[in-house]
């Protein structure tokens, strides 16, 4: 599994490395590789809960009018296990998994939002500056926390882009609006 972004060797932050990874790939002779590159995943909306219970808020350094594609990790599986069961695919071949849609994070949050009975939650925007010390004082190391914003400037500045465009081969099932009963029924066990 790599990322959409993967194609770009920098300006990615955190998806330099898969960049390179693939790269490494490319220079061996002989081998078969199917490179998934999903977009952004629903999951990551888990991490949100602690904001939600203390401020009320979901908060980025995303902009929050900024559609992204996003996907469930539950697509990913099923593309890989169809993938694993046919193994039709020859050299190195890359399958962009892009979800559904695009989605913005303020859309995202109206509609977790809504779902978890808290119809007022509103994304928030973090700046670059505020994002990496927030991500230390959490406990992630300065070098993630600085790639993590650089990958977030790189989506904010509309340089993760699908090389096909949005078809049906890249387009996946899982809507947000229906995986938020998962991550609503997770939000309220929080509470227990």
């Amino acid at each position: 599994m790599s990322s959409l972004g993967a194609d770009l060797s920098e300006g990615t932050g955190l998806i330099e490395g898969l960049y390179a990874q693939e790269e490494r790939f490319r220079r061996l002779a002989n081998i078969h590789v199917l490179l998934l590159r999903p977009a952004s995943f629903f999951e990551n909306f888990y991490d949100t809960f602690e904001l939600i219970k203390n401020q009320e808020i979901i908060g980025d350094s995303i902009a929050s009018d900024r559609a992204i594609p996003m996907i469930a990790t539950q697509d990913i599986d099923n593309v890989a296990t169809e993938a694993l069961k046919s193994r039709d695919w020859k050299g190195i071949v890359v399958r962009e998994l892009l979800g559904p849609r695009d989605l913005t994070y303020a859309e995202a949050t109206r509609i977790l939002g809504k779902r978890i009975g808290k119809p007022n939650l509103t994304y928030v925007q973090f700046s670059d500056a505020d994002m990496a010390p927030a991500l230390i004082e959490a406990g992630f190391s300065e070098s993630f926390a600085h790639l993590y914003v650089e990958m977030t400037r790189g989506f904010n500045n509309g340089n993760f882009k699908s090389s096909e465009g949005r078809n049906p081969e890249n387009s996946t099932l899982i809507r947000f609006e229906d995986f938020v009963d998962e991550l609503a029924e997770a939000f309220q066990a929080t509470d227990n």
